[in-house]
This record gives structure tokens, C-alpha cells and sequence, in this order.
């Protein structure tokens, strides 16, 4: 199956009360890992690539390579949306012209006229090629690849013009960060997302920093219009703590344990693992 836009997938999330899970990869083992999840749960999927993660990857005509090539291999036939995460304006445009399915243009950190301008422009270029947008309004709190937000409650009115540009799905701050989530976090800003969702007409929201967020407030969060939830850190933890275990145990000296398609194949079984485990939570399993 090709890639696809993420614009039908969050509609029928957004109508069926689930949500679509961004999850994002860095590398060969953790692409294949949430393919993989993804087709044994039977649920649509958006790959996420920050443009950290993609000059790491060798560019973005690597991973649109890479991806496809998985796709068929595997035999995959979920919906799969190939998303450009936090993406510069440049980034945008070059995502878009190396095949990417889906941009996220973030202009958070500059002013809302700035911000429409610079974001009627990319959804003006995406459109050429039925390319879905997000866009956001009120910076994510934390540091994602890079990208730094001072995690801002998010203008209603700001949204509800950010919304009108002819986007897709929208990412508004409501008090979520991206990383762990210290100890004294207030939690998500639920009067705020109601007055987000009212302003934007019913348009899929989308939430960032999924990583440690209660499942009470999670399943809420849907309840209010959330159709695709972000995940990146708590893949990084679980891949982290199971390639530990397998150096600590000492594998990697037992015979030929230090091969890398070895080494690595207990943090690429924890990152299907968690996938389908959150996958459950938002409610997308069984959903393709």
C-alpha cells in the first residue's frame, strides 16, 4: 500500500472518537518496529520524522525510500502517513518535494500574522500534491529534537484563524511538554481545549508530548476532539531499558550477541510492544 495523507484518517478518527498515533522513528529497527505494530493491531499509523532525526537518517528522500520499501516488503496494508514533525519552513517545502505524505509547519514561535502567512504558504505548496498540513498555535512545552517551547496555553482565536487556512489538523497548547513530564505538572488545560475545539469547528486536534500522560486524561482528551497523539520519548525509554538489559545480562559476549541485528532486537521488540500497548489506549486498534 503507498503512503497516504493523514486528512481521511483523523476525519474518521475525529467521527468515531479515537485517535491516531504519531509515532517517531530515528532509524531502520524502529521503522520496521512500528510497521509492524501497526499491522498486527490493524490500525492506521503516522510515522514521525523530526528534521533532527532526518539528517540522521541521511535526508528525506532516504527515509520516503526506506518507508516504501518496508511497506512493500512487509506487505503492509494499513494506512501509513509518512509526517514531517515540527518542520521549519524550508523543511516543509523539502519534505514535501522528496515525498513525504504529510508536513506539520510549525510557526508557533512567531507572531499569528507571521504565523497565517507563513502557513497559507505551505498549505498553498502542499495542496499541489494532496500533501495533508498541521500547524500550531501556542508552543509545545519541552525540547523536541532541538525545538525548544516554553509550553504556552494556546489563544482560541488564534486557532480558530490558524484553523481557516485550509489545514488539516491542528496543535494547540494545553499545557502538554514534550519529554517527561516533571513531578509537579498541573496537567492538561481541559476548559482551554473545549474553548479550542468550539472555535475550530470540529477540525481533528492533535496532541503533542503523549509520553506520561495519564490515561484518564488521555481518553479525555479524545472525548474533546483529539484525533492523533505524538509519541517519541517513551519509545526512546523502552528501547533504551531493553538494550540495557541485554548488555548488563552480558549477552552481547555469548557467542556471536554482538551482532547488531541481535543487539538491537530486544529494544525493537519493546518499541512494537509499547506501540500496540498505545495503540489499544487511543483507540485505534482494529480501526484500518
Amino acid at each position: 500500500m503507498k503512503l497516504v495523507n493523514m486528512k481521511e484518517m483523523l476525519i474518521k478518527a475525529r467521527k468515531e472518537g479515537y485517535a491516531v498515533g504519531q509515532f517517531n522513528i530515528n532509524n531502520l529497527e524502529w521503522t520496521k518496529s512500528v510497521l509492524v505494530a501497526a499491522k498486527e493491531s490493524n490500525s492506521p499509523v503516522i510515522l514521525g520524522v523530526s528534521e533532527g532525526a532526518a539528517k540522521y537518517m541521511g535526508g528525506f528522500k532516504t527515509i520516503v525510500g526506506m518507508v516504501e520499501g518496508l511497506l512493500e516488503y512487509y506487505e503492509v496494508t494499513v494506512p501509513v502517513a509518512l509526517h514531517l514533525d515540527h518542520g521549519s519552513y524550508d523543511g516543509a517545502k523539502n519534505a514535501i518535494d522528496a515525498g513525504f505524505s504529510s508536513v506539520m509547519f510549525d510557526g508557533s514561535h512567531y507572531d499569528i500574522e507571521e504565523n497565517k502567512q507563513k502557513t497559507t504558504e505551505i498549505v498553498e505548496y502542499a495542496k499541489l500534491k494532496d500533501i495533508s498540513v498541521e500547524a500550531e498555535v501556542g508552543s509545545i512545552g519541552g525540547e523536541e529534537d532541538g525545538v525548544v517551547g516554553t509550553g504556552e496555553v494556546a489563544d482560541a482565536e488564534e486557532c480558530r484563524m490558524i484553523a481557516g487556512l485550509g489545514i488539516d489538523t491542528l496543535a494547540a497548547g494545553i499545557g502538554n511538554i514534550h519529554g517527561k513530564y516533571p513531578e509537579n505538572w498541573t496537567g492538561l488545560n481541559f476548559e482551554a481545549l473545549g474553548k479550542i475545539q468550539d472555535s475550530t469547528d470540529g477540525m481533528p486536534l492533535v496532541l503533542h508530548g503523549g509520553t506520561g500522560i495519564p490515561e484518564d486524561m488521555i481518553k479525555e482528551a479524545i472525548s474533546l476532539g483529539v484525533s492523533k497523539i505524538n509519541v517519541n520519548t517513551e519509545c526512546q525509554l523502552v528501547f533504551a531499558e531493553a538494550t540495557r538489559k541485554y548488555v548488563e545480562a552480558g549477552k552481547d559476549l555469548e557467542g556471536k550477541g554482538f551482532d547488531p541485528r541481535k543487539l538491537l532486537a530486544p529494544g525493537s521488540q519493546a518499541v512494537v510492544d509499547i506501540v500496540k500497548v498505545k495503540m489499544d489506549l487511543f483507540g485505534s486498534t482494529n480501526k484500518a
